[in-house]
């Protein structure tokens, strides 16, 4: 029963979008149909495989890297007070700069391969899994904390046998907020310059007046991030389900 409220909602958006192409007769090099951009993805679907693979490596290694630094980060604010005087301030300050702008400056560090591109992905990401798991280590039950004080527990049992646990829920929304953000910034990299991913491959067909390759190539992009997505929420569950 689940399957069906997506499954409909993705048939909705199909005859809205083929409706609105066939009612104002729009040229499809503007605004392809739905069935050219089938016909698209199935022509080229060795190709859309091809950079697909490299976006997705990109993507994971962010979200590894990110996610490693963002918990790292989490447990050095909320157990050091001299830490959150001197990071916090510093974390918001990066949230301010825009992506786009910092885009170039990374291919012009790390060139045009893999690492800027995944660098783009851990900068998009970090911020959110830290400040996610950082709040939940932050907000841990009294009462727990309490108990723990009692029988007297050393700061360090109870950061990992107490606070961490009761911080995995808000670490995993993070994750999962990591795994809707990892590809724009993946693919952010691959706009600014790239000649692979599926980035790469939209702005080659926008060039190339091929608007059905480049809503094909988009599409993938989208299915790949709630397959992400839903991946993440999986897992996080299963690791809640676990400490519980």
């Amino acid at each position: 029963m689940k399957v069906w409220p997506p499954f409909a909602a993705t048939i909705f958006a199909l005859v809205v979008w083929q409706s609105i192409v066939t009612a104002t007769g729009v040229q499809k090099f503007i605004l392809p149909g739905p069935a050219l951009v089938a016909e698209a993805w199935w022509t080229n679907r060795l190709v859309i495989a091809e950079h697909t693979l490299v976006t997705l490596q990109e993507i994971l290694l962010g979200m590894a890297i990110g996610t490693t630094l963002g918990i790292a980060t989490a447990l050095q604010l909320a157990t050091s007070k001299t830490a959150r005087t001197l990071i916090q301030p510093i974390l918001v300050f990066t949230q301010a700069l825009p992506v786009f702008a910092l885009a170039p400056i990374l291919t012009l560090w790390l060139g045009f391969g893999l690492w800027s591109k995944i660098a783009m992905a851990v900068l998009i990401i970090y911020f959110p899994v830290t400040s996610a798991f950082f709040d939940g280590l932050m907000r841990t039950p009294p009462g727990y904390l309490d108990l723990a004080k009692t029988m007297q527990a050393n700061p360090n049992r109870i950061l990992w046998q107490i606070r961490v646990p009761a911080a995995l829920p808000n670490l995993g929304a993070g994750v999962r907020l990591a795994a809707v953000y990892a590809p724009i910034g993946a693919v952010i990299g691959e706009w600014v310059g790239a000649s692979r991913g599926l980035g790469a491959l939209m702005i080659m067909s926008n060039g190339r007046a091929k608007t059905d390759l480049m809503f094909a190539a988009m599409l993938t992009l989208g299915v790949l991030s709630v397959l992400l997505y839903l991946a993440a929420a999986k897992l996080t569950r299963r690791l809640g389900d676990r400490e519980t």
